[in-house]
């Protein structure tokens, strides 16, 4: 039984200790929640909401005290929120259009982008490595944050507060069209070839990263062997479309130039 108690001893020397922050390391999270217009019980929650796991590894703080977990429920939960805004708002459109509506709304350069709006970076902990990297505005790592953060808006106050957050910061955009031109970039891309007659253009997957509830594929987009463009995605098909968007700007790019 001795040896047994040593072991499990042993075993949470290994896992780390507990994440801790006094009052005035918080109080800037306290203060920026108040910005959002968040009302919460834990703050701590959304804290950990913008614990990356490179911080964690550095300070050697329990593995699961990072964002990883409140990301992994986060994308759940937001992908609820929206598939049910959709569903309401746009009663005419097809289960087609809303499932390419939704996925430019929750992909990773839409998110992104929102949580850069939002000045989520400034409040993102880090390791000192991924701090030199320039990690506090790498698009995939703000994407994750703000997954992280939804998954803490609705563990802390439930669906009803995910609604409200997302009808301050997100409901607008949607009604506004901002995510419309990013619906289908692949359609685009192959009408654009196919008016010049340049034939087909190809998608490969030529990377998977990261670890298995987060994984990351990075597509190229080619046309007679030159790559057009290679996009980063949370599934092959967003990888797909991002690989298209980034072709289809230097296509406009090299028409300006050479006009």
């Amino acid at each position: 039984m001795q040896q047994s108690k040593r072991v499990q001893r042993r075993n949470m020397k290994k896992q780390g200790k507990r994440m801790q922050m006094s009052e005035h390391e918080k109080a800037p999270y306290y203060t920026f929640l108040r910005q959002l217009n968040m009302n919460y019980e834990n703050a701590d929650l959304f804290i950990q909401a913008f614990t990356h796991s490179s911080y964690v590894n550095e300070h050697r703080i329990r593995p699961y005290d990072d964002n990883e977990r409140l990301e992994f429920l986060g994308d759940a939960v937001l992908e609820l929120a929206i598939s049910q805004y959709l569903f309401k708002r746009f009663d005419q459109m097809s289960e087609g259009e809303m499932t390419k509506l939704r996925a430019a709304i929750v992909c990773e350069p839409s998110l992104a982008k929102i949580a850069g709006e939002l000045d989520f970076g400034k409040h993102i902990l880090l390791g000192k490595g991924e701090e030199m990297t320039g990690g506090r505005e790498r698009p995939a790592l703000l994407a994750d944050v703000f997954e992280a953060f939804i998954g803490a808006v609705y563990l802390d106050g439930g669906m009803d507060a995910v609604y409200a957050f997302l009808q301050q910061y997100v409901y607008p955009k949607i009604h506004d069209g901002s995510f419309s031109h990013m619906m289908d970039f692949k359609s685009q891309l192959q009408e654009l070839i196919q008016r010049e007659n340049h034939g087909q253009v190809h998608y490969q997957i030529v990377e998977e990263k990261g670890p298995a509830h987060a994984r990351e594929f990075v597509s190229n987009v080619t046309l007679d062997d030159e790559i057009l463009g290679t996009g980063t995605g949370k599934s092959k098909k967003e990888a797909e479309q991002m690989a298209a968007q980034q072709a289809l700007e230097k296509i406009f790019q090299d028409e300006e130039e050479t006009d």
